[in-house]
């Protein structure tokens, strides 16, 4: 496996999915999606997110008028599916936690869709990282700071990328900007999925 390029803390693995790794993913991605189908989260002030989500695993992230929060069920009150062996592969070869995720949060990013910069922080132990798979349209990363404010660097995901937030940069302010629509031809309608793997409760 080659080393990681470093941009403040993040480890970024350059095209660690192969073209057919990232097709079988996006088949047991399916999968996952057709028990617990994509939602579009409600903020705590009432604003629809452009990204639409779903989630694997024990618990999935959620958020609507109550807040922030992991729950174990999907918003339909199906138990979340199990995380895919596939995606289980990417935590244990880049990861370096001895804990097996507990979440694999699914964002859609259709055309137009952004994420804006945030902590991940609702897990109970930061010790464990946060690992990050791109499949499908690039999307631009933009990654900031511990504190709100300050100055940013940017980078362009491309499908097969994987980023691991851990260490300096576990509580570091994160987003995408926007994707280039139709910029890869792995899913048949355009977009991006991006994945989030996260240890939820506490060591």
């Amino acid at each position: 496996m080659a080393e990681p390029r470093l941009i403040r803390g993040f480890a970024l693995f350059d095209g660690f999915l192969d073209r057919p790794a990232q097709e079988a993913m996006v088949a047991d991605l399916r999968g996952v999606l057709a028990a617990a189908p994509l939602v579009r989260p409600e903020t705590p002030r009432g604003q629809k997110m452009s990204v639409r989500m779903s989630a694997c695993g024990d618990f999935g992230w959620v958020s609507d008028r109550r807040g922030y929060r992991y729950e174990p069920r999907h918003p339909s009150g199906v138990a979340w599916p199990p995380i895919p062996q596939s995606v289980l592969r990417v935590w244990q070869a880049v990861s370096g936690c001895d804990r097996l995720p507990e979440c694999c949060l699914v964002n859609w990013y259709g055309e137009g869709a952004r994420m804006g910069l945030h902590q991940d922080r609702d897990e109970a132990d930061f010790a464990a990282p946060v690992v990050s798979v791109s499949l499908g349209d690039e999307g631009l990363f933009r990654m900031g700071n511990t504190g709100r404010g300050g100055s940013t660097e940017s980078v362009w995901l491309r499908s097969g990328d994987v980023v691991v937030m851990g260490g300096e940069a576990r509580l570091r302010h994160h987003g995408v900007d926007r994707i280039r629509f139709g910029s890869s031809t792995l899913l048949p309608n355009g977009g991006r999925i991006n994945l989030t793997l996260r240890v939820v409760t506490p060591a």
